[in-house]
């Protein structure tokens, strides 16, 4: 099988969702999600686990980058029940790494660690669009 016909089977079922560019988006794209998940009939630990890491990296895309933001989310259909998560954002908002919106104190700089205790695998890919973040959720 062909690398690209791999990836196609491996990736069959997804979504995509823009992101609007304002706190309330991870209230909103969380409502969303949750509907699709539901629809995959994701175990609801799966599922907990996804909404949590997909909080954190919309947090992130919206706190501290510059839109448009997408997120794509890929259930992997290669026996595998892995539920792929992707943030592509068009890179850093300012060049001192300031946030865009100020978060409020103490309720900041725990996303990574968050994404990194439930994501069997994650990443970040820069490229010419910006930069994508991604975790890979595996069904317990």
């Amino acid at each position: 099988m062909t690398a690209q016909l791999e990836a196609a089977v491996r990736e069959a079922v997804g979504h995509v969702f823009p992101l609007p560019h304002i706190p309330e988006a991870v209230s909103v794209v969380r409502r969303r999600v949750r509907t699709v998940l539901a629809d995959w009939n994701l175990a609801p630990g799966l599922a907990e686990d996804a909404l949590l890491v997909i909080s954190e990296m919309i947090t992130n895309a919206v706190v501290h980058a510059l839109p448009p933001a997408v997120l794509r989310l890929s259930l992997v259909v290669d026996g595998s029940n892995a539920l792929r998560v992707e943030v592509t954002d068009a890179g850093p908002a300012t060049a001192d790494g300031r946030p865009v919106v100020e978060p409020h104190a103490g309720e900041h700089g725990r996303g990574l660690g968050i994404v990194t205790a439930l994501a069997a695998e994650y990443g970040t890919q820069v490229h010419a669009g910006g930069i994508t973040r991604w975790a890979e959720l595996l069904a317990a």
